[in-house]
């Protein structure tokens, strides 16, 4: 590690490592459930998201992924779901609901690095993201339907916003699990690496994006991602917001000097 990420409690069920300057590595670590989502887990995600949505801490680029080689994440943990109460079960997706809520509001862009299997709420998590590299070995699904229930985790609007309609209603409604190269070509993925190059084709792009201006990350990732809620005019609009904020920043004055000066911008977030 070269510093330090604070947090106001130790976790049990993910891993939270500031493992260089700037790039905060978070891993789902439940190996013997398949690295799936309990209420506690879900709870100390919500505390992760919303304590850098509060202050990221000099972090500039998250990455997710899961303990193990087999399985990324696998979704709701069904033996603690098993025999809840319609009470019990509603009251922890609310928990869940608000833990990816607070997930699509972080303003630290997060690359999730699907390193095994992500079925239901893992294949939910990676859509969530900002973006995704896998493993070749990986797997994905939205098993829901055969659940007698359906996505609950933004699938299905997530989903169909990375492939299109069409195919999102295929996948969401057969229940089928699909390779790598066909959630890549599909749009779920950026890229597929070969399973022993997943972290350091990950961690490459995620120190690219650390060696930029954290504000200028920041404001980029919320114009964006308004950019699918509203019109064209109206996004434009949030976008000319966003730049206006970066003009007087020292890091504006900072990479523009760097640039006339033939060297490398040396950012504060200030």
């Amino acid at each position: 590690m070269t510093g330090t990420f604070n947090t106001p409690f130790a976790f049990e069920t993910i891993k939270v490592e500031l493992v260089e300057d700037h790039l905060l590595l978070v891993t789902f670590d439940r190996p013997e459930a398949g690295n799936s989502t309990n209420t506690q887990m879900g709870r100390e995600l919500l505390e992760l998201w919303t304590g850098l949505y509060i202050d990221q801490q000099g972090v500039r680029c998250v990455v997710l992924t899961g303990s193990g080689e087999k399985i990324f994440n696998a979704g709701g943990d069904l033996k603690e779901r098993n025999n809840m109460t319609d009470e019990q079960w509603q009251q922890q997706h609310a928990l869940f609901e608000k833990c990816r809520i607070a997930l699509l509001d972080c303003p630290v862009p997060v690359i999730a690095a699907v390193n095994g299997a992500a079925f239901g709420g893992g294949l939910e998590t990676v859509v969530t993201c900002d973006f995704a590299y896998a493993a070749r070995r990986a797997r994905f699904a939205l098993t829901e339907i055969k659940l007698g229930i359906i996505p609950g985790g933004m699938g299905t609007q997530n989903l169909p916003r990375a492939v299109g309609v069409r195919r999102a209603k295929e996948i969401i409604l057969t229940g089928k699990p699909f390779s790598a190269e066909e959630a890549f070509e599909w749009g779920v993925l950026n890229k597929v690496c070969d399973d022993d190059k997943l972290m350091d084709e990950v961690l490459e792009t995620a120190r690219t994006i650390c060696n930029n201006a954290p504000l200028a990350i920041y404001q980029a990732k919320k114009s964006m991602n308004v950019s699918t809620q509203v019109d064209l005019k109206n996004g434009y609009a949030f976008e000319i917001e966003a730049y206006n904020r970066l003009v007087p920043t020292e890091d504006r004055l900072e990479g523009v000097r760097a640039f006339n000066e033939k060297r490398k911008a040396n950012f504060k977030g200030k």
